[in-house]
């Protein structure tokens, strides 16, 4: 009697007398003895015997079915696409303060002293607006400023710029803090966007600070600055920013 003997891989479990194997690429039913347990990826040893046309699996080859091919390596993460955007915040709040307290008559933002009434602050406030920021790294920050058409010297003054710890005008008088050279403006003129350090947006952003203020020491020059009473947009502020 003549056998032909052939390595085989099971594609399928056995069901009852049968399993599908892989036999030299051919997808065929083969028989399977008695007492064997046919796993799918099992190796095996097949036999056609005689003049017959049926394969049968007589043992498993090797202990176990071989292990599943591991995944393929996943492609890399696509880099970071970051987000950016621009954030508008209108002041909260604009007041001015000096030795006497809050002016209560208006609420311009003035720097320095007239006829002895006393050394202004002015102040900006932003509010939480720019809290919702947070986690976020601020790449600009302008604001819009103007002079009236009237109060102190016609031609542009020189103005100091002040970082202020609150976002809100406070009982007393504010916090200041680092200080900028900040915009020079005849009487009537208006600057849509004067650049700010960004650091000092970052830093209402974060929540360590909250406005801007006005102040030199000495109270020279005297300067007044539009308040939100004369216009809505006085001292908006556009922050750019990324994440």
């Amino acid at each position: 009697m003549t056998y032909d003997a052939v390595r085989a891989i099971a594609t399928t479990a056995k069901s009852g007398s049968t399993c599908s194997a892989d036999i030299a690429g051919v997808i065929t039913t083969i028989e399977v003895a008695r007492d064997l347990t046919v796993a799918a990826g099992d190796a095996l040893l097949v036999l056609k015997y005689g003049g017959r046309s049926q394969w049968c699996a007589i043992t498993r080859l090797a202990t176990a079915a071989p292990a599943a091919p591991s995944d393929p390596t996943p492609a890399p993460p696509q880099p970071h696409q970051p987000q950016t955007g621009r954030l508008v915040v209108p002041a909260f709040q604009t007041a001015s303060h000096r030795s006497s307290g809050w002016r209560t008559d208006n609420d311009d933002v003035y720097q320095g002293q007239f006829g002895g009434q006393g050394n202004h602050a002015g102040c900006a406030f932003y509010g939480t607006k720019p809290r919702s920021l947070d986690g976020a790294t601020v790449t600009s920050a302008t604001i819009r400023v103007s002079r009236p058409d009237a109060g102190g010297a016609n031609s542009a003054q020189p103005t100091t710029m002040r970082l202020v710890t609150q976002n809100k005008r406070p009982a007393g008088a504010p916090t200041l803090g680092a200080s900028t050279s900040g915009p020079s403006l005849r009487r009537g003129q208006t600057v849509s966007s004067f650049a700010i350090p960004t650091s000092w947006a970052q830093a209402m952003v974060d929540g360590t600070a909250g406005g801007l203020g006005f102040f030199v020491a000495d109270g020279s020059p005297y300067v007044i600055l539009a308040g939100r009473g004369r216009s809505s947009s006085s001292f908006t502020m556009t922050i750019g920013w990324t994440r």
